[in-house]
């Protein structure tokens, strides 16, 4: 869920991002976020993000050795700071690191840590009293040596508005785009995932281990059940029609879902309704009335309370913010 308290900065002035990086970083984040920011798909034509990588020259990241753009004192002009995966947890990170962090929150940055980049956020002290998460190998570690942060283990990502934090790897992918999907709309979102070959949406909420990840194996009792409710979220389908169609008891398709996708049918069913709403939104002038019957939502009225609490803001106020901007 994002926080919309902080959309009105998020979509209008989010256009440079800079990369925090000192000897210990891990080179997998990195390069994610790299990947995911300096870089528009081709077919997207808003303006893209300005990337910015910051740190001493040179950095060893793993076996590479990197050369940023700028220095740390940087970061404090970024509109997004972004700190990539620590590598060990167990030293304290640089205190010109902390320092430039901390200064760049104050001025004003959305600041993200990836993977173990939280624990950074934390030594600079943005994450007290607030919930935040990390790879779950590191969450105990993360919590016994920052007592004021409210670590959630279960999680892939948890946005706080001015300062988010993901879980390791493929997390820290999911969080990139939801950055994505806050400053340029779903529809933009997606075209990256497409670009990256990979799903264009898990929600922050999910658990960050399941036994199948990704069903995308053919003989996955899901694989063929996912598609066929994606075409048809205009209908008012029921976990007893998912259960038909998969031939399967209502209880054994609960457990199928939770291990793929570490939620349940009728949330999962929730999530694919309202990112169809966001991108019907974003692209058609169809009023909330017809955008509700084409999501299976039935009426506006439970359109708008279902999105307002996924997404922060009623449908008019998203529409209004994605259609006002160049696509």
């Amino acid at each position: 869920m994002s926080v919309w308290n902080d959309m009105t900065r998020t979509i209008s002035d989010m256009n440079t991002v800079a990369l925090a990086v000192t000897d210990g970083m891990l080179h997998f984040e990195l390069s994610l976020a790299y990947e995911v920011f300096a870089a528009a798909p081709a077919a997207v034509t808003v303006p893209w993000y300005d990337v910015t990588v910051c740190g001493p020259v040179p950095v060893p990241v793993g076996r590479f050795l990197l050369a940023p753009d700028s220095g740390l004192d940087r970061l404090r002009h970024a509109d997004t700071v972004i700190v990539p995966g620590w590598a060990d947890v167990d030293e304290d990170p640089p205190a010109e690191l902390v320092d430039a962090v901390r200064a760049a929150h104050e001025a004003g940055a959305r600041v993200v840590s990836l993977c173990t980049g939280v624990f950074v956020l934390a030594a600079a002290g943005l994450l007290d009293g607030k919930r935040a998460t990390t790879h779950w190998a590191h969450t105990e570690a993360l919590a016994d040596r920052y007592p004021r942060v409210e670590v959630d283990p279960d999680v892939l990502y948890v946005d706080n508005g001015s300062v988010l934090t993901s879980a390791g790897k493929a997390a820290a992918l999911d969080l990139c785009l939801h950055l994505v999907r806050l400053d340029h709309g779903s529809s933009v979102a997606n075209a990256v995932a497409r670009r990256l070959v990979v799903p264009p949406h898990r929600a922050g909420g999910q658990a960050q281990f399941v036994t199948t990840p990704v069903p995308a194996q053919d003989d996955h009792p899901l694989a063929a059940l996912l598609p066929w409710i994606v075409e048809r979220l205009d209908q008012p389908l029921t976990v007893e029609d998912l259960a038909r169609q998969a031939r399967m008891s209502s209880r054994h398709l609960a457990r199928h879902f939770r291990a793929a996708t570490g939620t349940t049918p009728l949330q999962w069913l929730l999530t694919q309704r309202i990112r169809h709403a966001q991108e019907l939104l974003e692209k058609t002038d169809d009023s909330v009335d017809a955008v509700a019957a084409a999501t299976g939502m039935g009426t506006a009225t439970t359109l708008r309370r279902h999105f307002n609490r996924t997404v922060g803001v009623p449908p008019d106020t998203y529409r209004r913010t994605f259609r006002s901007r160049p696509r």
